[in-house]
């Protein structure tokens, strides 16, 4: 799936809100993000990371689980981007009441809009097999709603950080 559109904000203030980091704000705005942690930090820039996310579609969809590989990058020209994959860890076992998803080679991309300091143009790709026995029809339905919500909930945390 991919999303794309342009937020009222700085690529920097973007950032802030969407980066991979233990303690960011994914976690305040994101509503399928529970909690992030990382697992282990390899260098400054790439890490080891489970992300957990709450049940969805009324229940349907029980809590899941991803553990991935996390790169973090800035380009000369501004854009920043952070890019996932699955993994597997030693200190990171599937957890009970978790159901283990994988994240094919997924990310986003904060490019800022020339000329205009305070635009950015986000796009995300996301590759997810949510794991377990879910119908494709719920899983169909589930990802256009939800990187809708996505778009959505990240402007209205935008415009908070700048309040």
């Amino acid at each position: 799936y991919k999303g794309e559109g342009i937020l009222p904000a700085s690529p920097q203030n973007v950032w802030e809100c969407i980066k991979p980091v233990a303690g960011g704000l994914r976690t305040k705005w994101d509503q399928n993000v529970k909690d992030f942690e990382v697992i282990e930090a390899i260098s400054d820039t790439v890490s080891i990371c489970r992300t957990t996310t709450p049940s969805a579609c009324m229940r349907i969809i029980s809590p899941r689980e991803f553990v991935d590989v996390v790169v973090m990058k800035q380009y000369e020209d501004g854009t920043m981007l952070s890019a996932a994959t699955n993994v597997e860890h030693p200190l990171c076992p599937p957890q009970p009441n978790f159901v283990r998803g994988f994240n094919y080679p997924c990310g986003c991309f904060c490019i800022p809009v020339p000329g205009e300091p305070d635009r950015t143009e986000l796009l995300t790709f996301f590759q997810t097999d949510l794991g377990g026995y879910l119908p494709q029809t719920v899983v169909d339905s589930f990802f256009p709603s939800s990187i809708s919500g996505f778009y959505s909930n990240l402007t209205k945390a935008i415009k908070a950080l700048k309040a």
